[in-house]
């Protein structure tokens, strides 16, 4: 198994990770800002999939919250 610098095992879940709602919510709103960009150049499939990205996102976030509310 690689080790980190620090000489412990890397893994895919880092100490205050957040776990996948932040995840998500973290990916919505860094995919915004990339359709921003890319309709900025005039990249339209570029658009279109960030913003079919963004949306798949946030669906994941208003649903694990509202399964929370529940």
């Amino acid at each position: 198994m690689p080790a980190s610098r620090g000489g412990g095992p890397l893994s895919d879940d880092p100490p205050g990770d957040g776990g996948p709602d932040e995840a998500a919510s973290f990916i919505a709103d860094t995919v915004a800002e990339l359709a921003l960009l890319a309709r900025r150049h005039r990249l339209g499939m570029l658009v279109h999939l960030l913003e079919m990205a963004q949306l798949e996102a946030e669906e994941r976030v208003r649903l694990r919250s509202k399964r929370k509310l529940s």
